[in-house]
């Protein structure tokens, strides 16, 4: 790698002093227009008397020119017209500058092509998305018009992943008709007084509408598969409705707000009920047992405050019957009533697709109605995946969506996973008195997250009485004489692990079943397929949430929500491409660990150039004070610069603190603001400002300091 640097170094080194030469001995000077037609008649006799010697040198300085982004092509162009004529000038011209072309867009691709992909990746996935789709079209119309500078195409295009042999062909094609027109005008070069004489506006008009071709082509070939993908539907002539959604979870409620709000007609059917798995079985439930576990934990902990001994009696029973309050004191947010006075029509039913622009609805009693509308966004959500665990079936097992049931506290329970949802629970149970089990195939918890920050995780389960078995996957369930048994594999041996109670929390998988997406022909696979844009493979049908991805978080289906109901309102009129560049998110366990942007791992497995700045959180005045003292502050950056590419927070409100980097990775706000930004005194967040200030200190210019210290010696005597 250092060798592969340095003659990155040399190259630009080279090319650098190539271009100041040429700039310093004033060679732009036989690249004039007044040059060359002063020239003129001695370039003919020259090319009369040795025409394949002439050819072959105006060939390599063209390329030359060409591959250094040198000014002169222009004059080149009408050069080659003057001495080659029509035919021959423009065969030269046309492969010199496609071969000079493709030189310089090697060269940008190799000297900056990399950084600009580690630098701007998040950016960068778009782009080249785009290109590997378009790429061809859009640089076919840049090369048609000529008002665009063919150099600064060139080089932009060498920083995207467009195939080198695609660019080539394309601007091999693409600029052939502005290279007839000059050479064409350079075989009248005696008559041009100007560059700006050579393109009539009536020409130059032509080839910006031929430049707008393949993008008009583009579009008719959009519009022909669009006719065909409905081809065997009869589209209505009219809509009762502009969007129907499909699911009341965060995306189906975000997006008929929005609809409701642009004054909209919109339809929200749902099956069961209002707010979906968040409100019910997900996001609300489990924070408020948290809660009640958390104040548990911290009567264990009391002498940690200074009280002597705390006791806390509680009935299980109580508790969770907290919990569905909980869930009823929010349920008025998401209910029919609310979304009617916001305009939104709610019907309750289930929902079919019988077509792109009809939806069937069935309520309980066995009624039907068909809904015709514009637009449809299918926001079902997701449901827990559950294995095929041989002997499951001999049993009652739960998980996320049913443990909210449960009113006995059992005294043994397994946990079956060791991610997100069943760390946050694992632990929850435990401190509510059960004898906890967490089962994980992999060799730690939290496998998304840096290990360092599962570490601490797992130091704290296992101080708080959790039997972690890590590198164990489940093979079986056994029921023996009434004792159910799971038997896992660790090191090729059976373990045999008795419980009351097994929660399965192995992943969650999409809604897809009973819609209509297969019977329509909606392209899906573990999740409904969706473009940028939210669409499936039916554009006027979208798709949000966890049903959709890449994402099952609450907040990013609301932020999916958003770009689902305008694109499906507004399009084709205008359309946006959903943003997911900054997702951030958090594992509710104590210590909270959270999380947006890139984490050291993910950094080393994409090989993207990081710097690493840590700030440990028991050093905070506050968290010493809370009896809080752990966790740290973790920040990858650019090298060198203090642009945030990612942060791990581990700790106390580690969900909350993680809000300012959220806010500053989403609009380029750097550590050095961060650091000159006021946080209030003593609070947790400051730790914020302190890792900003380890970066500052590990980037302080030191030669700049060391004039400062005999500068503070001077003023001493």
């Amino acid at each position: 790698m250092p060798m592969r640097i340095d003659k990155r170094w040399w190259a630009v080194a080279a090319l650098a002093f190539a271009v100041v030469l040429f700039f310093v001995l004033d060679l732009g000077q036989y690249l004039r227009l007044s040059t060359i037609k002063s020239s003129q008649a001695q370039l003919e006799a020259w090319r009369a008397a040795q025409p394949l010697q002439t050819a072959l040198i105006f060939f390599a300085v063209y390329v030359l020119a060409t591959a250094l982004s040198l000014p002169g092509a222009v004059v080149l162009t009408l050069a080659g017209g003057a001495i080659f004529g029509l035919g021959w000038g423009t065969l030269l011209i046309s492969f010199a500058s496609s071969i000079g072309a493709t030189l310089a867009f090697l060269t940008s691709r190799w000297l900056l092509g990399d950084w600009v992909q580690a630098r701007f990746g998040e950016r960068m996935a778009a782009v080249n998305a785009g290109i590997a789709k378009d790429g061809a079209f859009y640089l076919f119309t840049l090369r048609l018009v000529p008002v665009v500078p063919f150099f600064v195409i060139n080089l932009a295009m060498g920083l995207t992943r467009i195939r080198t042999l695609t660019f080539y062909a394309v601007s091999q094609l693409g600029m052939l008709a502005g290279t007839v027109v000059y050479v064409n005008a350079g075989t009248q070069l005696a008559r041009i007084d100007s560059l700006s004489g050579i393109v009539s506006p009536g020409v130059l008009g032509s080839l910006v509408v031929l430049g707008l071709f393949p993008l008009v082509a583009r579009k008719v070939i959009d519009i022909v598969r669009a006719r065909k993908v409905y081809a065997k539907w009869q589209r209505p002539s009219q809509f009762d409705r502009n969007l129907v959604v499909i699911g009341a979870g965060s995306a189906g409620l975000v997006t008929a707000y929005i609809a409701g709000a642009v004054k909209a007609k919109v339809t929200l059917i749902e099956k069961h009920q209002m707010g979906g798995d968040c409100l019910h079985t997900g996001c609300v439930p489990s924070k408020a047992l948290i809660r009640s576990a958390r104040f548990l934990s911290h009567v264990e902990r009391s002498k940690e405050f200074g009280i002597r001994s705390a006791t806390a009696e509680f009935e299980f029973t109580d508790v969770m019957a907290r919990v569905q309050r909980v869930i009823r004191d929010i349920e008025p947010h998401d209910s029919v009533e609310r979304y009617n006075a916001l305009g939104v029509d709610v019907v309750l039913g289930r929902a079919r697709i019988v077509s792109p622009w009809e939806v069937e609805v069935t309520q309980d009693d066995g009624s039907k109605q068909v809904l015709t509308t514009r637009s449809i966004v299918i926001a079902t959500g997701g449901r827990p995946f559950v294995p095929p665990l041989p002997g499951l079936d001999q049993i009652d097992y739960f998980t996320s969506e049913n443990i909210w049931s449960l009113r006995e506290r059992p005294e043994r329970m397994v946990v079956l996973g060791g991610g997100p949802i069943g760390c946050e629970l694992a632990q929850t149970f435990a401190r509510l008195g059960c004898r906890v089990t967490q089962i994980e195939k992999g060799t730690r918890l939290l496998p998304r997250e840096d290990e360092d920050a599962a570490a601490l995780v797992t130091r704290r389960f296992l101080a708080e009485g959790i039997d972690l078995r890590l590198a164990h996957e489940a093979s079986r369930i056994e029921v023996v004489d009434g004792e159910k048994i799971l038997v896992a594999l660790h090191d090729g041996h059976e373990v045999r692990i008795g419980f009351d109670a097994l929660l399965i929390a192995v992943g969650r998988q999409a809604n897809l079943d009973g819609y209509g997406l297969q019977e329509l022909g909606v392209t899906t696979e573990r999740t409904v397929q969706v473009n940028g844009y939210l669409q499936t493979s039916l554009p006027n049908i979208y798709a949000a949430g966890d049903v959709a991805g890449p994402y099952q978080f609450t907040h990013t289906a609301a932020h999916q929500a958003w770009y689902a109901a305008v694109n499906a309102l507004f399009d084709p009129f205008k359309k946006f491409r959903a943003d997911y560049r900054v997702i951030p998110w958090a594992t509710f366990v104590e210590p909270e660990v959270a999380r947006v942007g890139l984490n050291e791992q993910e950094a080393q497995e994409k090989k993207i150039p990081h710097e690493v700045t840590v700030y440990g959180i028991d050093d905070l005045d506050r968290a010493i004070a809370d009896s809080e003292a752990h966790g740290f502050v973790k920040v990858l950056t650019v090298p060198g610069k203090d642009r945030i590419l990612g942060v791990t927070i581990v700790g106390e409100h580690a969900g909350d603190l993680i809000a300012e980097y959220v806010l500053a990775m989403k609009h380029g706000i750097g550590l050095n603001k961060i650091l000159g930004t006021i946080h209030i005194y003593p609070t947790m967040a400051e730790a914020n400002k302190y890792v900003a200030g380890n970066w500052k200190r590990a980037h302080a210019p030191e030669k700049l300091l060391t004039w400062v210290a005999r500068f503070h010696a001077w003023r001493r005597g």
